[in-house]
């Protein structure tokens, strides 16, 4: 990773690394895409615009040295990705989904925003999720912490139109105001455990649980299954992923989501 300040602009270099593949694949829901090579959005309060001018050339805009630790980390810009996906291409289906999706990341998100968004993705398509997103922060000037929104109820958060969810978020939101759900708790436990005392917020099931764990407490060991992946198992994998995944099964699992999904066709590797 190298980086120059330029300005208000910080110039990095990364290889690895794609803003599309990393930013609409469904892992975050508050990035807009401006153009081809442009997205804009937060990461809990903090804002960014970010460029990509080539394969591996990066703008970060009106930014500062000092915040790029933070971005570096959020985009986990240190871990060497390449290794992985040299490990990964000993499986054929792999290899292929690797070249496919060669730039994604799986970014370290906040444990309650990655939480409470889950619980508002359930049955819910993408541009529903990010105009739910965009209400509730919009209601509290940024993404709000449980803490904040403490004395939330039914009418406090009608104007999200999140229907069923609303009651889903105000288990979660009185669940760790109250100490019942412990997110240090959890970020101490195995992936197992840490699932099922996830599931006991109304509304969270295995794959909130997972996706939970994946993206907000870096779980990489992790693999959500949607519709899409399990496809995907019963196709490709009927025993279980490969084991060159082993430790890394989440990363496994969004190269193969992006690679199915992105191609739009049935699943014949």
């Amino acid at each position: 990773m190298d980086i120059i300040a330029n300005g208000k602009d910080i110039i990095l270099h990364q290889p690895d690394f794609d803003l599309d593949m990393t930013l609409d694949c469904g892992q975050a829901f508050r990035w807009e895409r401006l153009s081809p090579v442009v997205y804009t959005g937060f990461a809990g309060k903090r804002p960014l615009t970010i460029e990509q001018r080539d394969d591996s050339t990066f703008v970060f805009k009106d930014t500062s040295m000092d915040d790029m630790a933070f971005w570096a980390d959020y985009f986990d810009l240190e871990r060497d990705y390449g290794s992985i996906k040299e490990r990964f291409s000993e499986d054929e289906v792999l290899s292929r989904a690797c070249k496919y999706g060669h730039g994604i990341r799986i970014l370290k998100q906040d444990r309650e925003e990655t939480l409470l968004s889950f619980i508002i993705s359930q049955n819910n398509n993408i541009p529903r999720i990010k105009l739910i997103i965009s209400r509730l922060c919009a209601l509290y000037g940024g993404f709000p912490t449980a803490c904040e929104m403490r004395d939330a109820d039914e009418d406090t958060l009608a104007p999200l139109k999140a229907g069923f969810r609303t009651r889903y978020l105000l288990d979660c939101i009185r669940r760790i105001n109250s100490g019942e759900t412990e997110l240090d708790a959890i970020s101490l436990m195995d992936s197992e455990s840490a699932a099922k005392e996830l599931m006991k917020i109304k509304g969270v099931g295995a794959k909130v649980a997972a996706c939970t764990l994946l993206f907000g407490f870096q779980r990489l060991e992790v693999c959500p299954v949607d519709v899409w992946i399990r496809r995907v198992l019963e196709k490709c994998y009927p025993n279980g992923l490969p084991p060159c995944t082993k430790d890394f099964e989440g990363i496994a699992q969004q190269y193969l989501f992006y690679y199915f999904r992105g191609r739009d066709e049935e699943l014949t590797p």
